[in-house]
């Protein structure tokens, strides 16, 4: 599955986009974010506050609490203001 970064996850991170492939027992975009973190230091920093973080799968907005199971693609992003 494809996984995105948006805006300062991406920059904290070090990349846009890349191809990951969480264990089965990872089940929720919660659970996605907290096996990202323990993948170095950038994620640990980038997914250091989950709650300000928002998520999508396949381009659709979904809580952390979703499942994304066979999903193409997960983004995650800060939230955007309006203006």
């Amino acid at each position: 599955m494809k996984a995105l970064y948006f805006a300062w996850v991406r920059e904290r991170i070090g990349v846009a986009e890349e191809e990951i492939e969480p264990p089965a027992a990872v089940a929720t975009l919660g659970e996605l974010m907290g096996w990202l973190a323990g993948r170095g230091e950038n994620y640990a920093h980038a997914f250091e506050n989950p709650a300000v973080i928002r998520t999508a799968v396949d381009r659709l907005h979904a809580k952390h609490d979703a499942p994304f199971a066979g999903a193409r693609e997960v983004a995650f992003f800060p939230p955007m203001t309006g203006g």
